[in-house]
């Protein structure tokens, strides 16, 4: 996250409230992994914080190394696989199924990728202004491709759910990402994740809009049955 450790730190306190009162929300084990997304995010932002003050202080410079693999880890690797793979989760309809199956495959292979690159390849944190930048010698030749593919596979998924308001997420996401690219370039890869606490807020919203329609339909399933008794 852009600004400082304290901005990182505090995000992470929020966002893993946010978790785990999704999670708690949360009815079955299939709705577990979308629930889990703020926490993740918690956890994503809270290394960024360490990263910040090994890169501002040096008594904490031994955790530059583990702190910027560590966000670089979540932020490309987890994410293009875990947001197509929770919102197939929960999907029921057998038709967009079928659909985020081939958007979760196509996540995993850019996780995997990326995860090689991130393994194979130099990268380096740097402080620039009031942000941080990532260094990465990736192939340059794959680097569009590969990064629509990831766009693909994290924006599409809510957009093709059955699931009531996911299309709340989609947007989020879609937004996040045109106001990260357009004004700040640089740090796609940090400040993205400054909108953590949006998507994450619109994770909690799906999830009572899930507990709301299962509580209706076990209403109306008591009200069926009360009327079956009377007769």
């Amino acid at each position: 996250m852009c600004f400082s450790a304290t901005a990182s730190f505090s995000a992470g306190i929020i966002l893993s409230t946010i978790g785990v009162a999704s999670i708690k929300k949360a009815e079955t084990k299939s709705q577990l992994a979308f629930a889990s997304i703020p926490l993740i995010f918690a956890v994503q932002q809270i290394t960024e914080g360490f990263l910040w003050l090994a890169l501002s202080n040096p008594d904490f410079a031994t955790m530059q190394w583990p702190a910027t693999y560590l966000f670089l880890f979540f932020a490309q690797v987890v994410w293009p696989f875990w947001v197509p793979y929770s919102i197939l989760k929960i999907e029921k309809n057998a038709r967009k199924r079928k659909v985020k199956r081939g958007l979760m495959a196509l996540g995993a292979a850019v996780s995997l990728y990326l995860g090689y690159c991130l393994i194979a390849f130099p990268v380096e944190a740097s402080i620039s202004g009031m942000h941080i930048t990532y260094e990465q010698a990736y192939p340059a030749a794959l680097s569009l491709i590969v990064g629509l593919l990831y766009i693909i596979a994290t924006i599409v998924p809510p957009f093709f759910s059955s699931v009531r308001k996911m299309w709340l997420l989609g947007t989020a996401i879609l937004i996040s990402y045109i106001i990260t690219s357009v004004f700040y370039t640089d740090y796609i890869v940090s400040v993205w994740c400054f909108f953590a606490s949006i998507i994450s807020i619109a994770v909690y919203v799906i999830i009572l809009e899930m507990k709301k329609s299962s509580d209706n339909v076990l209403i109306t399933k008591i009200e069926i049955s009360n009327l079956t008794i009377s007769k």
